[in-house]
């Protein structure tokens, strides 16, 4: 089988996933080498030992091992194309935040997304990129020995995730001026009124209207400068999930930093447990009943947490999306709201706390939706498959 080269060392999330695939792939038969990028001189010594020519596959995340100018980058030229390797890079982000490390990809790269608009944007401006069209994230299981039923669990509501105040966007939304901060305002009216929408579809729109000679190039080099925006609505959207439910009485436990300036009227209801890694998270979630995911403007795939959520035995509670509404079934086995109707979730969550039984069987449910099919090791089966059957060889060949 051929020999596959991950990373770790950079950031703990996706080193956490980098972990769970690499444990799959042994699984599977494959030597794996995991390059610590904190430790570049003595991984820089195993790596030339591990890889053989035309017989290593990369896997990393978000262009771990693949940034412009690291140190398997010389003069314009990769490391990974003088060993024939291909690059398999699942980006967990939108598109619009790597575009100078697309323009500068190996020759043998291969895009792949999480989300399938997020695919839809490389098909408009990176149609020369080879892309495995969407590889959704995955979870993973806290509890070997099986999920705690909803009857012992005495947290009720769980968010593990970020929060960044809508104040420290401020300064890019005001920094060329009151013409520029009027179009950027007006994107985001429309965006957080209309949520199904994608930024890009939203900017498209503004941008052709105030510029209708605009080329594709053009385009393609604003969207890059727009990401502010993206980080504004994610924010906003996360913030306001965790508001409604609060100032409704309910109390939601939240992980990860910066909680404490989330505007709200009863902020007594939001119990503030800080940053956590990713072990931790996955513990959290499996002593809640409920776990709140809030998608990063994922408009047609699914966030880890969806994941996480279901294999831990906690009730999904979720804003939706194209993917979400084809895998899973509102009512049934999560709760999925409709951004644009947020305010009317916490009745729909408190009148589920108030009947454990039927939150258990939805929650038994979304386990064995979880289980087969949305696991590390169903992302490292298809991986493998893909890697071993050589088509991506042959593009190069």
């Amino acid at each position: 089988m051929k020999k596959i080269v991950m990373f770790d060392g950079e950031i703990e999330t996706q080193q956490y996933f980098t972990y769970r695939m690499r444990e799959e792939f042994e699984r599977l038969g494959h030597e794996v080498y995991t390059f610590n990028l904190s430790k570049t001189g003595e991984s820089l010594t195993g790596l030339m030992r591990f890889v053989e020519k035309g017989n290593t596959a990369l896997v990393c995340f978000n262009f771990h091992g693949i940034t412009p100018g690291d140190i398997f980058w010389q003069d314009g030229e990769w490391f990974w194309d003088a060993v024939e390797c291909i690059c398999y890079n699942i980006v967990v982000d939108h598109p619009f935040y790597y575009h100078r490390f697309l323009e500068a990809a190996p020759k043998r790269y291969v895009h792949i997304s999480i989300d399938r608009k997020h695919d839809a944007y490389m098909r408009k401006y990176f149609p020369d990129k080879l892309r495995i069209p969407f590889l959704p994230l995955a979870g993973t299981e806290y509890r070997r020995e099986g999920y705690l039923p909803i009857r012992e669990r005495k947290v009720d509501i769980v968010f593990t995730g970020n929060y960044s105040p809508l104040y420290k966007f401020d300064k890019y939304i005001n920094r060329l001026g009151d013409e520029y901060e009027a179009f950027y305002r007006g994107i985001l009216a429309e965006l957080l009124e209309r949520p199904e929408q994608t930024l890009e579809d939203v900017a498209e729109r503004h941008i052709r209207r105030e510029i209708p000679e605009v080329t594709e190039e053009e385009l393609k080099e604003t969207m890059s400068n727009l990401i502010f925006l993206d980080l504004y609505a994610r924010s906003y959207v996360r913030g306001k999930a965790v508001q409604v439910l609060a100032d409704a009485g309910l109390k939601v436990a939240v992980y990860g930093s910066e909680w404490g300036e989330l505007p709200c009227k009863h902020p007594e209801n939001i119990i503030n447990g800080q940053g956590v890694d990713s072990e931790t998270c996955l513990q959290k979630i499996s002593e809640a009943k409920i776990s709140l995911n809030v998608m990063p403007w994922f408009k047609d795939g699914a966030h880890d947490r969806v994941f996480n959520t279901l294999l831990n035995g906690a009730l999904l509670v979720s804003d939706d999306s194209i993917y979400l509404r084809e895998i899973l079934r509102d009512g049934e086995n999560c709760i999925l709201f409709n951004l644009e109707n947020i305010e009317q979730m916490p009745e729909r969550v408190k009148a589920l706390l108030a009947d454990e039984e039927k939150m258990q069987q939805m929650v038994d449910r979304g386990y064995e939706t979880a289980k087969t099919a949305h696991t590390w090791a169903h992302r490292a089966d298809f991986l493998s498959d893909l890697i071993e059957d050589g088509v991506m060889d042959d593009v190069w060949k």
